[in-house]
């Protein structure tokens, strides 16, 4: 799984300074810079807000009100950027970017964003607000930071160093109270983003998976079925019902019989009749049936999970099945599903050759893109030799009964 670097080690690592003392060395110098250009960019953030949105604000019950304010809440992001790039410059200050607005295309469930709801997005983002915070309770401080080193480079030279250290101290605080992102939020909508896109690529995935089977498989001989039971026709209407014909039609029954069985894996492939009717210990006996290694199947559950949960697990074991069939060169499997508090824990290990990878190419990657869509883990203990344990994790839902 891909690791996440949060604000907080970011942060640890660019602002170890060392300690104030009597020099003004490179940091102090930039510490002095940046006191000093507060006022000038304190003033233009302060009537940026109240220009741009005190209008939006006075202007809301007209047409261009509510897109003014949006406008300028957009606009407070860039002031923002701009000013997280100033500390991480001359304080050291390195905090995470937030996570762009999701304007361009879908929102959080996936829908066509309009107009409006573009414009609900920027009015709702609490990025821009805290930064308009930021420009409107900074310029005092920035009154009072401009004078005191001004002062100080020429009536307290000597302790100028730890003024401007206790100073931009402040600054620090600042930047990382209100331009930082709010950590937990603002991981979880990029986290929500990158899970929408997972989610929307393994349906289209699956959707082309079915249309490449339907059309390779079951058309394909129904096509032929169609074909031979047409010439079978001409001749029995001709007279013609000889040996041949009755041949015609024995091939036609044997295409029926094959068109079934691979509608009915397609189906299984969909959404297997035993996992809808009897639950996940059933079908999970039923896939391990059909695995070429003997599994031994463990199901401990009080209670039956939401039917998508169930469906996640299900697939989930069956291609962990598929790859010990393929791949392992196993002689014993097991497969044991569990809930624990509100998560339902699934394991699957078997005693082959080992060495499965997140990238070795045998769909690892996909299922743990998958389960990490829905709040899921995915982990895999596989050494070279073997054993192989993968230990999956989904949240536990509630089933809900269709009436």
């Amino acid at each position: 799984m891909t690791a996440r670097i949060t604000a907080t080690s970011a942060e640890t690592e660019g602002d170890r300074l060392p300690p104030a003392r009597f020099a003004l060395d490179p940091h102090t110098w930039k510490e002095i810079a940046h006191l000093l250009a507060n006022l000038p960019m304190a003033l233009f953030g302060f009537v940026y807000v109240v220009t741009v949105v005190s209008t939006g604000f006075f202007l809301t019950f007209t047409v261009i009100g509510v897109p003014l304010l949006a406008a300028g809440l957009m606009g407070a992001r860039q002031l923002g950027r701009i000013e997280r790039a100033r500390a991480r410059v001359l304080l050291g200050v390195r905090v995470d970017e937030p996570s762009p607005l999701p304007l361009a295309g879908r929102g959080a469930r996936g829908q066509e964003l309009g107009f409006f709801g573009q414009l609900w997005m920027a009015l709702k983002d609490p990025v821009g607000w805290r930064t308009i915070l930021y420009d409107f309770v900074r310029l005092p401080w920035a009154v009072l930071t401009f004078t005191v080193v001004l002062v100080s480079l020429f009536v307290l030279w000597p302790v100028l160093p730890f003024v401007a250290r206790g100073l931009t101290n402040v600054d620090r605080a600042m930047v990382r109270g209100l331009l930082s992102p709010s950590d937990e939020l603002e991981r979880r909508i990029a986290e929500l983003e990158s899970d929408r896109g997972v989610v929307v690529d393994t349906a289209a995935a699956d959707l082309r998976r079915i249309e490449r089977d339907l059309h390779d498989g079951a058309q394909a001989r129904l096509v032929n079925l169609a074909m031979g039971l047409g010439l079978a026709k001409e001749k029995l209407l001709e007279g013609q019902a000889d040996e041949h014909v009755a041949a015609m039609v024995e091939e036609a029954h044997g295409e029926v019989k094959l068109a079934l069985q691979e509608l009915r894996d397609l189906a299984r492939g969909i959404h297997p009749a035993v996992l809808t009717d009897r639950g996940l210990d059933a079908a999970l006996s039923s896939v391990a049936s059909r695995c070429t290694v003997p599994v031994q199947v463990t199901a401990d559950l009080p209670a039956r999970p939401a039917a998508a949960i169930e469906g996640i697990a299900y697939f989930t074991v069956s291609e962990l099945l598929q790859n010990i069939s393929k791949h392992s060169g196993a002689r014993n499997a097991s497969v044991d599903v569990w809930r624990t508090e509100d998560r339902l824990l699934i394991q699957v290990w078997d005693d082959g050759r080992g060495g499965a990878r997140l990238d070795g190419g045998t769909g690892m990657a996909g299922l743990a893109d998958r389960l990490g869509a829905v709040d899921g883990l995915f982990v895999i203990e596989s050494p070279e030799g073997g054993p192989t344990t993968v230990t999956a994790e989904l949240p536990w839902r509630e089933r809900v009964e269709q009436s």
